[in-house]
């Protein structure tokens, strides 16, 4: 690597000897002794690196450093001042300085700034690719020998905190590794899933995980009977990896008090884990108890419409006489939640949706523009963070912190980027999802997928006698034959929910207290 390094002091010639040393360890040096010099040299090179000293005739250190900043806002500038005055470096800090090194400075010091400002990235790429090569075998083995659900996810938040890391790396191959290590994962985690997912509902086993329907009876309540209001935060198809990209942003506000990662439902779709969450039933329950509010795949009514009245049934069938307040905040402008924030909390429940990221989604699929905007899971996950960054949604958090409630953040499930795609037939009530099939004349290869010839057995509800469900498995999509290669075209690389993978069914349940 070619680093070239701008100096800029009215005494350059008192520097030779560092300058020399940095020449001998192969980096290139030019020097000016004042801020036009040093401007004119910045227009015409294509420097890593400047060292800027504060005190200088004519333009001062802070306004070169201004200027420069102004057309060159990521080069990184080192000033270089006899004082530590606090104003100096209250000026400087505000013009954007990256770091400052006190005179006398002596050779080390000028190396070391230049390693942590120039080689960092390099040095962290190389740091990540060994660490993660190192840690390869052994998630293997970790993922190989999962036999619980808390095994699985403790291997996906380690998968997760490595995806971040390499996702800041620009060594494309230890990406590609990582790839197949999450396509391993996801391989092991369908034949857990076919293995254990009946197992789940038998009240006997002491390893049935938490799931969508039992999240707000076993979490949330108990929260309100010990004597604290909530607000209930749910983002549509937020995953763990999205979580962590907003964590940092909201860490100045609130501080994480618990951590668990929960298990979506079959199938992990808004029509039936949302409506489990609510209800605190699954969706068979749901469909027997409360006909009236659930509609199956092939009616054209809203699927999402009673989510209120089935909490509000929730409560009652528990003896619960909360004060409540719900809101589908996602298709609402900002200002009416944030006017009635205080009012809100005063309830000992107030529960917010927000369908943003599933709008994405859609979005992703549907437009060509956004497909560019979130090619990978990385640029995905970087959408949303740069969305919550600036919706109304954290503005709203903000302000909450300085109520006393507890504030719990989850989801309903997640979603994956699809890659590959799986013929079914079926007849004209088949249900569309590209995740999951419901209908009675499905036709498929039993391999390809998780099938539930009795849906009953997992308390799923069916609208014929015949009807069955199959899920799809890792990153598989369920494509028709007619018109087969436009739509495996149109769907492949895009997001979609409803099947079994570690990114839809391992999803976060958050509780914070303000800072």
């Amino acid at each position: 690597m070619n680093v070239s390094i701008l100096w800029v002091d009215d005494e350059i010639d008192l520097l030779r000897s560092h300058i020399l040393f940095l020449e001998q360890k192969n980096y290139r040096v030019l020097t000016a002794t004042n801020g036009e010099d040093a401007l004119e040299l910045v227009e015409q090179n294509d420097f890593d690196l400047v060292f800027l000293d504060e005190n200088m005739p004519g333009l001062s250190g802070l306004q070169t450093l201004a200027l420069i900043k102004e057309t060159h806002p990521m080069l990184p500038v080192v000033m270089i001042t006899k004082s530590e005055e606090e104003n100096i470096m209250d000026q400087a800090v505000g013009a954007k300085i990256d770091d400052y090194l006190i005179k006398p400075v002596n050779p080390n010091q000028v190396l070391l700034s230049i390693k942590k400002h120039v080689h960092n990235r390099v040095l962290v790429n190389e740091k990540t690719t060994t660490d993660y090569r190192q840690a390869f075998g052994v998630l293997g083995q970790q993922i190989g020998m999962a036999r619980t659900f808390k095994e699985w996810a403790d291997i996906y938040k380690k998968l997760i905190q490595w995806g971040i890391q390499i996702s800041e790396s620009s060594d494309s191959n230890i990406g590609q590794v990582f790839q197949m290590q999450m396509s391993e994962a996801n391989n092991e985690f369908g034949k857990f899933i076919k293995n254990h997912y009946y197992s789940w509902f038998d009240p006997k086993n002491e390893e049935r995980p938490l799931m969508s329907h039992n999240v707000l009876r076993n979490m949330v309540f108990p929260i309100i009977d010990s004597g604290q209001n909530v607000l209930l935060i749910l983002i549509d198809n937020f995953r763990f990896d999205q979580w962590k990209a907003i964590q940092g942003l909201i860490a100045p506000y609130w501080r994480v008090e618990k951590e668990v990662i929960y298990s979506s439902i079959l199938p992990t779709a808004t029509q039936y884990a949302r409506n489990a969450f609510f209800s605190g039933l699954m969706p068979l329950e749901i469909q027997r108890m409360h006909p009236e509010l659930w509609v199956f795949d092939e009616e054209e009514s809203g699927k999402n419409l009673y989510e209120e009245e089935l909490l509000k049934r929730q409560l009652q069938r528990l003896g619960k006489s909360y004060r409540m307040h719900y809101e589908k905040a996602g298709n609402l402008a900002g200002a009416p939640v944030k006017l009635n924030l205080k009012e809100m909390l005063k309830n000992q429940l107030t529960v917010l949706v927000y369908n943003f990221i599933d709008v994405i989604s859609h979005a992703r699929t549907e437009m060509e523009m956004m497909r560019h905007l979130a090619s990978d899971e990385a640029a995905y996950v970087s959408l949303t963070r740069s969305w919550f960054k600036h919706s109304d949604l954290f503005m709203l958090l903000k302000e909450a912190a300085e109520a006393n409630v507890k504030l719990v953040i989850t989801t309903d499930h997640g979603t994956i980027r699809v890659k590959n795609p799986v013929k079914v037939v079926g007849d004209k009530a088949t249900s569309t999802n590209l995740r999951y099939k419901l209908g009675k004349s499905l036709n498929y290869n039993p391999k390809e997928v998780f099938e539930i010839r009795k849906p009953e057995d997992i308390h799923l509800p069916k609208p014929n006698v015949s009807s069955s469900y199959i899920f799809a498995l890792g990153y598989d999509y369920f494509v028709y034959p007619n018109n087969y290669n436009y739509y495996v075209k149109y769907y492949r690389d895009t997001f979609q929910h409803g099947g079994i993978s570690v990114e839809e069914m391992l999803v976060p349940y958050l509780e914070f207290k303000a800072v």
